[in-house]
């Protein structure tokens, strides 16, 4: 039903109900609040508060945008994306046939497994079956709507090497506190954060170029994908040092994306649970 209704009436019940968990959700909204004066320490409280409250309200126009999806041909929901970069994504099928692809909980990441259609490259997309088992059937809907094959993570190595092996892009979301097993410290916003070490080791031991790429709201119901230049992993064995220098060279490139939309990403995220031992929080 929410599919059915006009956009412009959609997007306000979507805030809405962002609102709405904003206000039911005091756990989640102090989280949202403690990240961003992580984040942002020189900014004013108002400020983040006004960039909490928005993230809230992105992820109930994102839900309002996902059920539309469902709702009409992919080719009504691709005209409303822009592309930029997307000469990144040919040169780099020209020279290696395959590429990772990292991005983050930003703008309605979602609509990214569109890219399939829009590059033309076969896509695989990692990702975690969703706590909520309705929500995560909606997911696999759209997913599977848009033609991206999707590969659990919790059992992703095999799987994702196969891929790679085929040639295609395969993506993976590395905005997400990672556990001390699987996980190495990067600096984000001025703080180590525990971040997946999967992409950077893929990267070196396959010597795949990585291409990060995002999405964002637009105005009027409109986004825009753009596709980064791609980060080479430096040729050799793959080391502790040089996973770490990978990683958080991936990690920059994500946070410079979030500072352009930071009402756009998921603040509510624990980031920075996992610390590095000794102090408060590991």
């Amino acid at each position: 039903m929410v599919g059915l209704l006009p956009p412009a009436v959609a997007s306000v019940l979507g805030r809405r109900l962002g609102d709405l968990v904003w206000l039911a959700l005091p756990g989640r909204r102090r989280m949202a609040l403690a990240n961003l004066s992580a984040a942002f320490p020189d900014m004013t409280a108002i400020e983040r508060r006004r960039i909490g409250r928005r993230s809230f309200q992105h992820l109930g126009v994102m839900a309002t945008e996902v059920c539309r999806a469902l709702r009409e041909p992919v080719e009504s929901t691709l005209a409303r994306v822009n592309v930029e970069g997307l000469d990144h994504v040919k040169r780099v099928m020209s020279s290696h046939g395959r590429s990772l692809v990292i991005t983050a909980h930003l703008g309605n990441w979602e609509l990214l497994t569109l890219a399939y259609r829009i590059s033309g490259v076969p896509l695989s997309f990692v990702a975690r079956p969703l706590d909520v088992p309705a929500f995560d059937g909606v997911m696999r809907r759209l997913r599977a709507t848009a033609g991206a094959t999707i590969i659990d993570k919790r059992a992703a190595v095999r799987p994702v090497l196969e891929a790679l092996r085929r040639g295609g892009l395969v993506a993976i979301l590395l905005d997400q506190n990672a556990s001390r097993r699987e996980g190495v410290f990067v600096p984000f916003f001025g703080r180590p954060a525990s971040t997946s070490r999967s992409a950077a080791t893929l990267a070196i031991r396959t010597g795949t170029p990585i291409l990060p790429l995002f999405i964002r709201r637009e105005r009027h119901g409109r986004h825009r994908i753009t596709v980064k230049p791609p980060i080479e992993p430096a040729p050799g064995p793959t080391t502790e040092d040089g996973v770490a220098d990978l990683t958080r060279r991936c990690t920059a490139v994500i946070e410079e994306a979030i500072r352009e939309a930071p009402d756009q990403w998921l603040w509510m995220h624990a980031r920075w649970r996992t610390q590095p031992r000794g102090e408060v929080g590991s």
